[in-house]
Formats: structure tokens, sequence, C-alpha cells
């Protein structure tokens, strides 16, 4: 392994790495150059357990130790390395997590082979601001969630990490839903999102056709009228279930909801109204499991 030593803020090398906390930034950057931002030793080692490639690393030198079997299995990757003003310079914010690698984005994985592969499965639908940890699995049953038009890469990072944790098969993010590979959804998600199958569903709404036709029968989360409770989905125990989860603000698009085969809700208490996009979500994820 090569080290390269910094010494500018404005080493081209580094270009990947540059003003990470202008999100209207990376958004267009990332995707269309086919990489995304893995922050923190422990993240970068979930992301390569996953099998992503790296493009390059960058660190401190008080890291390198923590890292030596790391470089030894990417001595052909460059690990550049600079002093914490330098690095905070360079990305805009003081970087205290350990090492950060630019990562090669994987392909997307097209919907019908997601779902064959699936026996749960979880769908953030347009997201915008996921290992099974001691869950087991019903054989031949199926859990799909779907989060609509999401503006918060938080609350899908969220989604993420509680479908990891349930057992939720995979996550399904609509056209217009935040980026699961942007760098605060991963942080969020504690690098689940790298477990958890997921692609993008497009065209939405009309995708929810697809998912029926491969056996699903698709609730929608909602306080809309006509809905059932939480509980009576439970009791009618479909197979193969999608849940899908409307963005923060306006909640389930109209001509989603008009796709939908039942309306269900989470009954309040002490007058509240409703539950954060994430919460609901694991809630509905562990009475549906």
């Amino acid at each position: 392994m090569t080290f390269h030593y910094l010494e500018s803020a404005a080493d081209p090398r580094v270009a990947d790495y540059t003003q990470l906390t202008d999100v209207h930034l990376r958004k267009l950057r990332e995707p269309a150059e086919g990489m995304y931002i893995a922050e923190s030793s422990r993240v970068l080692r979930r992301a390569l357990a996953a099998g992503h490639r790296p493009r390059s690393f960058f660190l401190a030198e008080k890291w390198v130790a923590d890292l030596t079997d790391i470089f030894e299995q990417y001595p052909d990757v460059p690990a550049y390395i600079g002093s914490a003003g330098l690095l905070e310079e360079i990305t805009g914010f003081h970087l205290h997590r350990g090492a950060m690698a630019a990562m090669h984005r994987p392909a997307p994985v097209p919907l019908p082979e997601l779902l064959a592969g699936a026996r749960r499965v979880a769908v953030p639908e347009d997201t915008v601001d996921p290992t099974n940890v001691g869950c087991s699995k019903t054989p031949h049953r199926s859990r799909i969630a779907v989060l609509e038009d999401l503006t918060d890469h938080t609350n899908v990072g969220a989604v993420f990490r509680s479908a990891a944790a349930i057992g939720v098969d995979a996550v399904l993010v609509t056209p217009q839903c935040a980026d699961p590979l942007y760098r605060r959804s991963i942080r969020v998600s504690m690098g689940t999102v790298f477990q958890v199958p997921w692609t993008r569903v497009d065209p939405w709404p009309a995708g929810i056709e697809q998912l029926k036709e491969a056996g699903y029968f698709v609730a929608g989360m909602s306080l809309g009228e006509g809905a059932i409770t939480l509980d009576e989905l439970v009791t009618q125990d479909h197979e193969n279930l999608v849940l899908v989860f409307g963005t923060e603000g306006e909640g389930l698009k109209p001509e989603t909801d008009r796709l939908l085969d039942a309306r269900v809700t989470i009954p309040m208490m002490n007058g509240v109204d409703s539950l954060n996009v994430a919460a609901s979500s694991a809630v509905a994820f562990y009475a549906t499991r």
C-alpha cells in the first residue's frame, strides 16, 4: 500500500471528498459519478463486507494502524492522509469517526431479481434527507415496505436500520426518494443499508401493479378514511405483504392511494395525530414480521 500525504486542500486527487456538507451538490455528483462516501471505520468495513469496491481511502494518520488489514486487502487503492485541519478544510466538517472512503456505487438491482430473492422486503419510496439480527424468518413469507417521496436522509437511514433489525427482506425506493447511499443515510443506518437488498422502483406508482402481479398484498400506511388498524392487517396474515410509507409532510400520493389493496393506520392516543415515518415503519415492521 502506498500512502499519499496531502499538503493542500486543492489537491485534485481528493476531489471526491470536497465539500461533503453540500447536500445539493452531493445529490447531483455522487450518483452521476457512480460513487458514494462511506464515513467511519465501521461503515467502511460493512461496505467492504457487502462486496462494494473502494475508489480511495481518506483519513488522518492516527487511524492508519486500525485499518492495516483493510489496506493489505486493497494494495492498489490509494490512501490519502492529512492533518485533521486539512481534512476538515477539504470536507467541510471535522472528521472524527476514523477513515472515510470513496466507494464505487453498485449497479441497481432489477426489481424482478430483487423480488425473486426476497423472503421479507421493505420499500422506501422517494425518501430524500438497512443483516438480520436475532430475528427468524418464516419460509415463503415476504415483507416489503415502500417509502414514498421522503425528503429526509435521516428517516431513510432509520428505516433501513429498522428493516435490518426486524428482518425485512428488501427496501424499494421510488424515483424521487432520497438516496439511501447519501452519507447521512448510511451513517444513520449504521451501515445496514449495505445489508438489506434495495432498489428503485420506476415508474411509480405504476410499479404497484408489478408488485401485485408478483403476488403481494399492497397496504399503505395512512390516516385517511376507510383505513383498517394495523392489528386488523396482522390478523389477515398475508403471506406476501408490501407496506407503503408516504412522504413526511403530505403522506401517500392520491394516485398511489387509489392503487392500494388496503389503507392501514396505527391508532393514536393522548391527542397525538401520527408518528414520524421512521417510528411508524419500525412499529409496522415488527407487527407484521
